[in-house]
């Protein structure tokens, strides 16, 4: 029963939300829809008398992907700033949840389409702040929630019960696997720039010590006449 509820309260939603922009659109000029609710305001530009096709492949420029990639970024970051609103409602704010990830969905396949026709891989670059802010259950790949909806009742039991497994432990026998004579040392005499590199540290070790003592032997006197002169000042 609470969930025919819900599914009425969140047609009527989309109903009055549809029907307030479009009202708006009559006004200002004509919109494009974006999925969901309409956008707040309406949409200019070469592509606003077109609707927006369902099939990406039916595209065959970079240019018309490149814009309707755009509109969904657009309507995404809308519905991103407001399910952050918490007094929203369950209803409204699953319904938006919902909305978000299916323009998400449908922003990739535009993505693989602008690819496919030769345009920039997105996919490959850094994700975008409507992606990154999204939390994603292990056992819901691929569905992310945003903003309140995070805190929804039960939602909010499945993040804090999600555990991240451990990596298994290895054994010593798999630690020691691909260890090579390399690692303990073994193989050092036959690096000849090794073997030179150390020559050349000794031979600067030898010259310090040699400098070092023959400072040590020339002031040997010094300090011999020093005592002598201190000796018979006391006598």
């Amino acid at each position: 029963m609470a969930r025919n509820e819900e599914k009425a309260m969140s047609s009527l939603n989309r109903w009055i939300a549809q029907k307030r922009d479009l009202e708006r659109a009559n006004n200002l000029g004509k919109s494009t829809y974006v999925g969901g609710a309409l956008p707040p305001s309406a949409t200019f530009g070469p592509y606003a008398a077109k609707k927006r096709p369902k099939i990406a492949s039916e595209v065959s420029t970079v240019r018309e992907c490149e814009h309707w990639r755009s509109e969904l970024i657009r309507g995404v970051a809308q519905k991103i700033k407001e399910i952050q609103n918490a007094a929203l409602g369950e209803h409204r704010i699953r319904d938006l949840n919902d909305e978000i990830n299916k323009d998400l969905r449908e922003k990739s396949y535009w993505e693989d389409q602008i690819k496919n026709l030769g345009g920039a891989d997105y996919k490959a670059q850094t994700k975008s702040d409507g992606e990154v802010y999204g939390a994603e259950l292990a056992s819901h790949s691929g569905y992310k929630y945003f903003g309140a909806a995070k805190d929804l009742p039960g939602v909010r039991e499945l993040f804090e019960a999600t555990v991240v497994p451990e990596a298994p432990r290895k054994t010593r026998k798999q630690l020691f696997k691909n260890i090579q004579p390399d690692y303990y040392g073994w193989r050092d005499e036959e690096d000849g720039m090794l073997l030179l590199a150390e020559q050349e540290a000794e031979h600067d070790a030898v010259q310090k010590e040699v400098a070092r003592w023959r400072a040590e032997q020339a002031s040997r006197p010094a300090k011999r006449a020093k005592t002598a002169k201190a000796d018979e000042a006391d006598a």
